[in-house]
């Protein structure tokens, strides 16, 4: 995966390196049990980000970069949170962590497209992008208005 120098350092300050590999199975094996699939891109998203936590702030691209962690134990209790936005949008969502300090939370679908999610769900498209427009403060698109 390659990323700008700029996303690429905001990254590695917060503990990733490329080719980084962690064990997701205490995470997968921690949501399944709220009634979540795991699928391979959400394993293969933790394996290489899991446990990261970019603490960024100040103006962004089209939005103020704000701070994530990309921790899914931060989402247990909301598993039925991602079920239904995932029967909504058509999509299996897979919590990976929160966004903004747990305003909002982050998951994964099976073709490695990064979402935020609340009471709506936007979507910050799929990886490598995502993660450039996560860090960078790139406005997600709203897939909540796109449902039919």
């Amino acid at each position: 995966m390659r990323f700008s120098d700029e996303v690429d350092r905001v990254l590695r300050e917060a503990g990733w390196v490329p080719g980084r590999c962690v064990d997701p199975e205490p995470w997968l094996s921690a949501l399944e049990a709220e009634g979540l699939s795991r699928h391979k891109a959400v394993s293969d998203f933790l394996a290489e980000f899991g446990g990261v936590a970019v603490n960024i702030s100040g103006s962004g691209i089209s939005r103020a970069r704000e701070p994530f962690e990309l921790d899914p134990m931060l989402c247990i209790g909301e598993g039925d949170r991602f079920l239904e936005w995932s029967e909504e949008i058509g999509r299996s969502i897979f919590p990976v962590g929160e966004h903004d300090m747990g305003r909002f939370f982050l998951g994964v679908d099976e073709r490695s497209e990064l979402y935020l999610v609340e009471t709506w769900v936007a979507s910050f498209g799929p990886m490598p992008e995502a993660m450039e427009n996560l860090v960078l403060g790139v406005q997600p698109v709203n897939v909540t208005d796109m449902t039919g």
